[in-house]
């Protein structure tokens, strides 16, 4: 059988490729949800990962939730009301779990469309660059559902509460030049840039040291909900942390010396 989440890892970068085009990568099958909070977990323990890119086979990057598992009411969706409860907390809620507390950062390149959870997949990512075929829909009132993966505390949080509602309330799509617009992408290039810009940009971030890029991945995740005292306190432990690593006194040499620093992750 065909892998449903390919991992290709080259040097300090991991790229994920969601790989099911024939369902335009839909997140509702629980074998590739399964394969992702895998991946996840799988990064954040080795430690020669210093960024990871996601993003879709063929034509879109995630069409969110299979509109014929809905139908049959398979999957996640089915059973009575609880069932579909524990379906969502056991499948694509541990995903966004696992996504969210990954540490590494990530890097969504976002291919085509980007539906649903498949939107709010992109919004668990740290960075997002997008295809100028790429577009983005928080569509769930279309198909007479609500966001059951986090969108609604998600999706504020990068585009603001207003723009937000439009998006959750019209559920219509939004392009890549209106999402580079409103904040939701950080660049729009051509689809065979796309991964090539990824790539580029990964690297550019690989080159730090990996303790510190987590740690400074973490402070950005508590500061959008934790009081400033708070994660003052927090980034003073972490310094005292950074500055006892063998990493920082090489950062220090490297920039007095004029050279490129070779970093250990120690």
């Amino acid at each position: 059988m065909t892998e449903k989440l390919l991992y290709d890892q080259d040097g300090h970068v991991v790229t994920l490729t969601f790989n099911m085009p024939d369902t335009r990568n839909a997140l509702t099958d629980m074998d590739l949800c399964s394969a992702i909070v895998a991946a996840m977990h799988r990064i954040g323990r080795d430690p020669s990962v210093r960024c990871a890119i996601v993003t879709g086979a063929g034509k879109a990057f995630s069409s969110g939730g299979n509109l014929k598992h809905m139908k049959e009411k398979s999957s996640i969706f089915g059973g009575d009301a609880i069932d579909a409860k524990d379906g969502y907390r056991n499948g694509i809620q541990q995903l966004a779990k696992a996504m969210w507390e990954c540490e590494v950062p990530l890097i969504a390149a976002v291919n085509g469309p980007a539906y649903g959870a498949g939107c709010d997949t992109t919004c668990l990512c740290d960075i997002r660059i997008a295809s100028t075929r790429a577009t983005f829909a928080e569509n769930f009132v279309r198909v007479g559902l609500i966001s059951g993966d986090g969108g609604a505390w998600l999706l504020p949080r990068q585009i603001g509460l207003s723009r937000a509602a439009e998006m959750t309330f019209t559920g219509e799509p939004v392009d890549a030049e209106t999402a580079l617009a409103w904040g939701l992408v950080s660049t729009v290039v051509e689809p065979d840039d796309l991964l090539p810009e990824a790539r580029v940009l990964a690297a550019r971030i690989a080159v730090n040291p990996p303790r510190q890029l987590r740690m400074a991945k973490r402070l950005l995740r508590e500061g959008l909900n934790t009081r400033l005292d708070i994660v003052l306190e927090l980034a003073a432990a972490y310094q005292g942390a950074c500055h006892q690593t063998e990493d920082h006194a090489e950062a220090v040499d490297s920039l007095l010396e004029k050279r490129a620093p070779a970093f250990s992750g120690r």
